[in-house]
Formats: structure tokens, C-alpha cells, sequence
């Protein structure tokens, strides 16, 4: 197993492995846990008490982050007439009617996210969903990336708002922001990012449902955190 670099150990060391940190607290800690050279990602890790081999226990979702991620986010829209502009209004980066599929099945990758109205999504279903669902980037009204007013949603993307679902272990990974964020607004993102899990707790999930929570950055150590604190 490979040796850690002295930066990561000297930062590590700031971080009590054994003690449960508050949400203020882990958030204060996260400038000094950066070890890169670069703006890294604040990331929270969820473990769920959910059997995730069941169907009914699984966890999907969007939430808005208060504050965004601190990424920005290409936005293709596939619509049709007057909500083509709508999107393109809204900030999209891409809008375009289904000549979009094609050139996508061309090779086009240089979009992030890829919302669409109800009226077109039979043709996207059907030709895309092997290209854009391994990539979680198919549209669907669960992600809340389908929908008639593609202006809000592209709009709220924009902003911020960002999907989550568990993973076959029952873990939800996400982004909450970036290690330059304030640390008031990272504990501001982790909250809202947690009540937006508990809100769609399954009605099957049984006993404590947040297992265990921890935020790191890209680079740095976890710090593990206790949700109501």
C-alpha cells in the first residue's frame, strides 16, 4: 500500500480520527485540511440505513444548495419551439430541438448536465439512454431534470441544485461546495444537503437512517460529522 505524502500526513494531523465533529466544526476545519494546489471539492459521504438490493429503499433526489457548488455547470436543453428560447433565456449553454440526439450519438460530450421537456422525451429515452444513462446524465423527472418549465430548471442547475442518489452499498457521495468556500457556507450546503436526504427517507427504511456522515475535501482527510449537531 503506498505511503501517503508528507502534505496529506501533515493535515491529517489536524483531524481527530476518533471524535465525532458538529457541523460548524467540521466545516471550520476544511482550510486547513486542503492539501492541493488547486480549489478542491468539499465532498460529503453518506452511509444510509437502506438495503439498497431493494427496490423501495432506494434513495433520488435533487436539493438546491444555498450557496452552489462553486462549479459551473454546462447546461444542454433538448426541447421543442418556443422553449427552445425559454432554455437559452434561462442560461442555458446548449438549446436545441432533437437534432441534438444525433450529435450526440456522433460523440458529443462538452455538456455537464442535459434537462428536457416531457414532449421530447420519448425520442431521447429511446436513442439516448444508453449513452447518457451510464453517464447519469438521461433526463428524468425523478432528478428533476424533465419537466414543461425547462427555464426554472435550467435556472435552478445553474444555481446550484445537484442530484443525489445511493450507490449499491447504500452510500450517497456528492458535492457541497469548494475547500475556498467560508466555512459558514459550507455548514450552511452540508445542512441543506441533509435535510434534503432525510426528506425522502423510505417508508421501509427501518432504525437510525443517517448511519454515518463525513465531508472531506479532493485531497484531504475525512472528518466524520454528526448530522444534528
Amino acid at each position: 500500500m503506498p505511503k501517503q505524502g508528507k502534505r496529506y500526513r501533515a493535515v491529517a494531523e489536524k483531524v481527530d480520527a476518533g471524535k465525532v465533529y458538529s457541523i460548524d466544526e467540521a466545516a471550520k476545519l476544511i482550510p486547513e485540511i486542503k492539501s492541493a494546489r488547486f480549489d478542491e471539492t468539499v465532498e460529503v459521504h453518506v452511509k444510509l440505513g437502506i438495503d439498497a438490493k431493494k427496490s423501495d429503499q432506494g434513495v433520488r433526489a435533487t436539493v438546491a444548495l444555498p450557496h452552489g457548488t462553486g462549479r459551473s455547470v454546462r447546461v444542454l436543453a433538448i426541447a421543442k419551439g418556443d422553449k427552445i428560447r425559454e432554455a437559452q433565456d434561462a442560461g442555458a449553454d446548449f438549446a436545441m430541438g432533437e437534432e441534438a440526439i444525433q450529435k450526440i450519438l456522433e460523440g458529443w460530450t462538452d455538456y455537464d448536465a442535459v434537462v428536457a421537456t416531457p414532449d421530447v422525451m420519448g425520442a431521447v429515452g429511446s436513442k439516448l439512454g444508453r449513452v447518457l444513462g451510464p453517464r447519469g446524465l438521461l433526463p428524468n423527472p425523478k432528478a428533476g431534470t424533465v419537466g414543461p418549465n425547462i427555464g426554472d430548471i435550467v435556472k435552478e442547475i445553474k444555481a446550484g441544485r445537484i442530484e443525489f442518489r445511493n450507490d449499491k452499498t447504500g452510500v450517497i457521495h456528492a458535492p457541497i461546495g469548494k475547500a475556498s468556500f467560508a466555512p459558514e457556507k459550507i455548514a450552511d450546503n452540508l445542512r441543506a444537503f441533509l435535510k434534503a436526504v432525510e426528506g425522502v427517507r423510505p417508508e421501509s427504511s427501518k432504525g437510525t437512517f443517517l448511519r454515518s456522515v463525513f465531508i472531506t475535501t479532493t485531497m484531504g482527510p475525512s472528518i466524520k460529522v454528526n448530522p444534528h449537531a
